[in-house]
Parts: C-alpha cells; structure tokens; sequence
C-alpha cells in the first residue's frame, strides 16, 4: 500500500550542504516539470491512495506555486507536509503554509550549535536562520519536527540535538544515516560503522520514553529489528507483526510503500536508491506504482540476497536498499551496515 510519497519538487537550493543526495545548487534546472503537470500527477496520486506527500527539494520554498501544489493536495484528500532548511521562512510564508494545508513542516538541524550545523550547510548564518525560522513556525501554529543526519562529524551531538528538539517544542525527532549518494559520496569515510549504529540505534530505542516527542529512524531499517529485540529482552507481550509500527512505518519502505519523485519527474524507490523506476513525463504513476520490475523485486522478499534473504526480521527490517546497492551494484543484496547475525531463516 501506497503510504508515503517524497516529491524533489525543485532541485534549486540556496544552501550547498556536504550530505546532500541531490547535489543541489542554485540552478536554473530547466527540466524542472511544469505546474500544469505537477497537479496531474498529484491528481495519479490520489487515485492509488492517499499517501503523506512530502513536498521537499532543494529547497521547496525556491519553487514558486509550492503552495497552489500544496493547496491542490489538500483539496484531493492527500496529507501534506514539507522538509525546508528553515532558512527562508518569514511570517507570510508561515501564513500560506497554513492556508496551504500543509500539516507538519520538517526543519533540517545537522548540529547542536551553529558551528557544526553551519559547517554541514557551507553557509554562514544557517543555524541561526533555522532557528529563527522555527520560532515563526511556533509563532504561527505550525507543527514542526527537527531532521537529523547521522555522520562521524556529529554523533557526538544527537543527544544535544534531541534536548534541543525538545526544548523548541518540536513534534518529532527523525535521525536519518548516512547514504552516501550523490554530493555525499564524497562523506563515505563519514559514515558511522556498524556498531556504532547499532549502539546509537539502541540509546535512540531508550529515549522513546525520556522525551515528549516521536522519535523515528529513518535509512535505519535494523531499528525495527531493534525494537522487538528489546522488547523480547523486557519480557513484553508484543505483537511482533505491528510493535512500533506507526501509521507509515517499517524499516525500508523502498518500493514497498513509499517512493520518490525527482524535480524531472523521474521515479525511484527511495531519493538515495538511484533506479529508475519510471517516467512521468511520459506514464502515469498508477502504472509505474504497479507495475514497475524494480518496485515488485523489491516488494519480493524472498529474492533478497545474503544475510537479510536469511533474516529472520526480514520483514521488519529489510535493510537500506540503497547502502546495498551503493556498496554492490545490486539493491537485493544485503545491508553493508548491520552487525546482526540472522539465527534463522524468515518464514
């Protein structure tokens, strides 16, 4: 079932983030896809489902109609939500995000201070732009989350940067790890090993019930792997088919039930997993969703290779399709970055 959606509505952007998947830069980008066709693919959207669609970039807030696309969304029934850098939000752009409909707006924070946030962004005054953009947000009513991607640079400061979301109010804390695509090819050595996430994976675990917010890892699939171990480990009674499954997660949702849209209309798996899936420009999304040869492999898990094809947790978990195909050439195999070892083989 078709749950989540990321749409790189523009691929302009006025930061040059080192981890960024897209490369972005200020552009112009001249195959950006036009309105006109932007509403009908939100129209193919609502037509399979009614996934979350998260308007995201670059920076969304570059793209002119951003908010007659949001405002169209809502009108069709869709969730709407946007992941900015906060850098550009003033009190009437807060406004038409209301109007808009767009639920929730999630703010990039790669830092506890300005040092390291700034460092990550490459612009002077990010954090501090950030912040503020936040403040307007709370000012105005929005619901808000803080964005987190996971390096050697700043492991150090997640527990920092959680206190922090706590303090601002935030909604939620997503950790996203590193995959290292696109500009962050050049960040490969940054990525934490495997029992470093694995540690962090499991104080992320703990923290559910220390901090008022939801806390989600997202290109961290062996959480959901984690969640039932620890679990099992305090002798809870658990469904383990739905334990720590919120309403659109599991671990790698990669063509299962989520994908992404590129600024040119191009379909993938996921904005990390660089395999096209399909056209807009050309098809209509209900057929690229269905009928796609790599959204039904992966969808397969029974061709899954190595030990995630072993893994009891299979399932759950699934490991990061684009870490396997980034390290492999092949997205079926296994997950280079996990320490466990399968006990048996899935059911």
């Amino acid at each position: 079932m078709l749950r989540l959606v990321a749409w790189e509505i523009t691929r302009k952007c006025n930061l040059n983030c080192i981890h960024c998947r897209a490369g972005s830069e200020r552009g112009p980008y001249p195959d950006e896809l036009d309105t006109a066709k932007c509403l009908e693919i939100l129209e193919q959207i609502s037509r399979v489902g009614k996934p979350i669609i998260i308007l995201t970039g670059g920076e969304p807030l570059l793209r002119e109609d951003v908010f007659n696309l949001a405002g169209h969304g809502t009108e069709i029934g869709l969730r709407m939500v946007m992941a900015t850098n906060g850098t550009l939000l003033t009190p009437g752009i807060v406004e038409k995000i209301k109007a808009s409909g767009i639920k929730r707006v999630s703010i990039s924070v790669d830092g506890a201070d300005e040092g390291q946030h700034d460092q990550f962004r490459k612009v002077p005054g990010a954090f501090r732009q950030a912040m503020e953009g936040i403040q307007l947000l709370k000012k105005g009513g929005v619901e808000f989350q803080i964005n987190t991607t996971v390096t050697r640079h700043n492991t150090n400061e997640i527990k920092d940067i959680l206190n922090m979301a706590v303090r601002l109010g935030a909604a939620a804390h997503h950790i996203f790890l590193l995959v290292p695509t696109g500009r962050a090819k050049e960040m490969v050595n940054q990525e934490i090993d495997a029992q470093e996430y694995e540690k962090l994976l499991h104080w992320f675990y703990h923290m559910r019930d220390k901090v008022p917010l939801n806390l989600k890892a997202t290109c961290a699939p062996h959480y959901y792997r984690i969640l039932r171990q620890e679990a099992h480990a305090k002798g809870e009674k658990v469904d383990y088919e739905t334990y720590g499954l919120d309403a659109v997660t599991r671990g790698c949702l990669g063509g299962t039930a989520f994908c992404f849209i590129s600024y040119k209309g191009i379909v993938q798996p996921c904005g990390y997993l660089e395999v096209e899936c399909g056209d807009l420009r050309n098809s209509h999304f209900e057929s690229v969703w269905e009928d796609s040869e790599v959204f039904n492999k992966l969808r397969n898990f029974s061709a899954y290779r190595g030990k995630c094809g072993r893994c009891e947790y299979l399932r759950f978990c699934g490991g990061c399709r684009a870490r396997a195909y980034e390290a492999t050439g092949d997205y079926l195999e296994e997950e280079p970055l996990c320490a466990y070892q399968p006990k048996s083989a899935h059911s």
